[in-house]
């Protein structure tokens, strides 16, 4: 499974790093075998929407805030 984190100028405003982060720790914690693939990209051509992050091509906005239960509820559903 690929989950891309946008590092754009607009998402980088708006916390990609502290998203990528999280993800990282996320996954370390929660994906032992190794079956999520994190990865950044640049401009996804949905600034206005935050943090882009592309879940096996599904686009999702999530914020620092929201990353944990993103991840949750949406990565981990996937596995």
């Amino acid at each position: 499974m690929k989950l891309t984190v946008c590092v754009g100028s607009a998402c980088h405003l708006k916390g990609a790093p502290h998203v990528m982060e999280q993800l990282q720790e996320l996954i370390a914690q929660k994906d032992p075998s190794g079956q999520i693939e994190l990865a950044a990209s640049f401009c996804t051509g949905n600034c206005q929407k935050g943090v882009c992050v592309t879940l096996d091509g599904e686009i999702f906005s999530v914020t620092p805030d929201t990353t944990a239960s993103f991840f949750d509820t949406e990565v981990l559903s996937r596995l």
